[in-house]
């Protein structure tokens, strides 16, 4: 019996079950690790190189992935903005708000602002939007009597409700004609972007110092 190959083996389900908890981009199973497989193991040679508008004259990969999730923002807030059309709400974010909460009890204003990734500014008048429609609650924290914890109501419930089949056909087209072994892929690395990008949202650095220390920590 060749011992070598079993302990290879092995190594490489110890590296999927690291990538499970990193990412969760896989399923634990037989399924899962064969296209956990075949997405890390591609040959390289066969990888097929991208073209894009002004690769020719020096136009960056980088460039690309900027306008690219730009667009994708655009096109999704299109889409969104289609589904709430003549409801009661004014905006996306008052729907993804009331999502987070209903899944989220308990939040405070400003942990339901980072979750969502605003400035405290537009965080603070959604919420307040939101509370005058009687459709988010505030009480005050038991521990900090200077926050105020917030759940989604009864009657935010039923308005989210009312508008989620419109939500869900609006998420469903952002992904557009992808296969599901490529919105997988797409979900890990978009997960990975996310994180770096997180870790640098919850250092709260000033406007002024923000690109130049990104650019730092990117290099790190």
């Amino acid at each position: 019996m060749n011992y070598n190959l079993i302990k290879d083996i092995l190594s490489l389900m110890e590296d999927f079950e690291v990538e499970i908890l990193k990412n969760g981009a896989y399923s634990p199973d037989l399924e899962g690790f064969k296209l956990w497989m075949g997405n890390t193991f591609k040959p390289q040679n066969n990888e097929v190189q991208p073209a894009w508008e002004g690769k020719a004259i020096g136009r960056t990969s980088e460039s690309v992935i900027a306008s690219l999730v730009v667009h994708m923002n655009r096109f999704g807030k299109s889409y969104f903005k289609s589904a709430i059309y003549g409801s009661e709400f004014s905006t996306q974010e008052d729907v993804i708000y009331l999502i987070v909460l209903k899944f989220s009890k308990n939040m405070t204003k400003i942990d339901l602002i980072k979750k969502n990734v605003h400035d405290k500014p537009t965080g603070m008048q959604i919420i307040n939007r939101l509370i005058n429609k009687g459709w988010v609650s505030q009480t005050d924290s038991d521990s900090d009597k200077r926050s105020k914890i917030l759940n989604i109501t009864s009657t935010g419930l039923e308005a989210l409700e009312g508008i989620m089949l419109k939500v869900r056909a609006a998420t469903h087209i952002v992904s557009g004609d992808l296969a599901e072994s490529e919105k997988l892929e797409l979900i890990r690395l978009l997960n990975k972007l996310h994180d770096f990008h997180q870790r640098i949202y919850d250092k709260n650095i000033e406007p002024e110092k923000l690109l130049s220390e990104a650019l730092l920590y990117s290099e790190n």
